[in-house]
């Protein structure tokens, strides 16, 4: 009996299929994960005790906002001690600030800083948007990510074998009117914070700006090992983001604060976004920016963290029909073959910051 060609390539396609192994909402607790970008400023056990139930590790990034020096110390302190308190549960990302950007020993005050960091073990360091946002010069300019006086500073971070993380910029909606932005998360973030709107500061540097800044810098620094938080600022668009990630074979990117704008795309074409996870799947690091500053009740601070871990593991362990707040579309889940799952979730933080397992 002849077998046509089609019908053996489709019992080919069936059984690949077939081979592979995906995960289900049941195996959430079972798998190792790993949160990429938390932010723990307490001493309080909380947040990595039910981390540790929902198999999760994590790393905790500290970052200077408005308050120098004094910040970045604190925040560094907070992250140490939870990584005391949970060994081998906790990484941490220092950051330096920029408050004192025209002292001429400024360099070698954050060198020096980052170096006594590293020697306790510090994986990474975390640049903030106030570089291209807020911050200025002696005499207000605005300086940017590609500043020449960061030079020796990022490839200190990278003869040390340290991973660079930079949120620089902002989500593209950032400079559109609230009611034309895509997702109901950066509606509700810029309404809160006006000051990082920039759609109300036409005089200060554009989307555009931000990303050619941080890309010179990148040209600029081929082997520094690179993780965009937030998606790169490229979370518009897979296309856009994926252009970026070949053109720099040194980036990865952390999902932060941006499944919105992955929902959003995922409702649109699904296949797109499916296709490239698949492809960069060992470019992205799982990511939520979740945190606990000490206030709050403990049960509101689990309903958040279940809120957001366990929608997320749905979203790319299954291809249930998902709504969420962050988009008013409903949309699909991904249902990435568990191999993927575990690169996303796990093997791809463990390889980007140089965890230790």
């Amino acid at each position: 009996m002849k077998i046509f060609p089609i019908v053996i390539l489709f019992f080919m396609l069936m059984n690949c299929q077939e081979g592979e192994n995906y995960y289900s909402l049941d195996d959430y607790s079972k798998v190792k994960k790993i949160d990429s970008h938390v932010h723990l400023v307490t001493d309080r056990r909380d947040f990595m005790e039910k981390a540790g139930k929902d198999n999760f590790q994590i790393v905790n990034v500290s970052l200077e906002t408005k308050n120098g020096w004094d910040e970045v110390h604190r925040k560094y302190t907070y992250g140490q001690l939870q990584q005391e308190m949970f060994p081998n549960k906790v990484a941490t990302i220092t950051s330096f600030s920029v408050e004192d950007w025209e002292d001429e020993n400024w360099q070698n005050n954050v060198i020096q800083w980052l170096d006594s960091c590293f020697q306790e073990g510090v994986v990474g360091v975390k640049v903030w948007k106030n570089i291209g946002m807020v911050a200025k010069d002696g005499a207000g300019k605005m300086f940017m990510i590609d500043d020449a006086k960061f030079d020796p500073i990022f490839k200190f971070i990278k003869d040390q074998g340290k991973t660079l993380l930079g949120h620089l910029g902002e989500p593209k909606n950032c400079w559109l009117p609230l009611e034309e932005m895509t997702t109901n998360n950066d509606k509700k973030y810029f309404k809160k914070h006006p000051e990082y709107h920039m759609y109300q500061f036409p005089d200060l540097p554009s989307y555009e700006d931000q990303i050619s800044a941080r890309d010179r810098m990148l040209e600029k620094n081929p082997d520094l090992r690179f993780v965009g938080a937030h998606m790169g600022s490229l979370e518009w668009s897979v296309d856009e983001l994926a252009k970026t990630l070949d053109r720099f074979p040194n980036m990865a990117v952390g999902l932060a604060a941006r499944m919105g704008q992955i929902f959003y795309q995922t409702a649109e074409n699904r296949e797109k976004v499916r296709d490239f996870f698949m492809a960069y799947q060992d470019r992205i690091l799982y990511a939520t920016d979740l945190g606990d500053g000490g206030k709050g009740s403990q049960e509101d601070l689990y309903s958040g963290m279940d809120e957001n871990w366990r929608r997320d593991w749905q979203y790319f362990t299954t291809d249930d029909d998902m709504e969420s707040d962050l988009i008013d579309s409903p949309f699909q889940g991904l249902k990435l073959p568990a191999s993927v799952v575990d690169k996303i979730f796990y093997h791809n933080a463990i390889h980007w910051f140089g965890i230790e397992k």
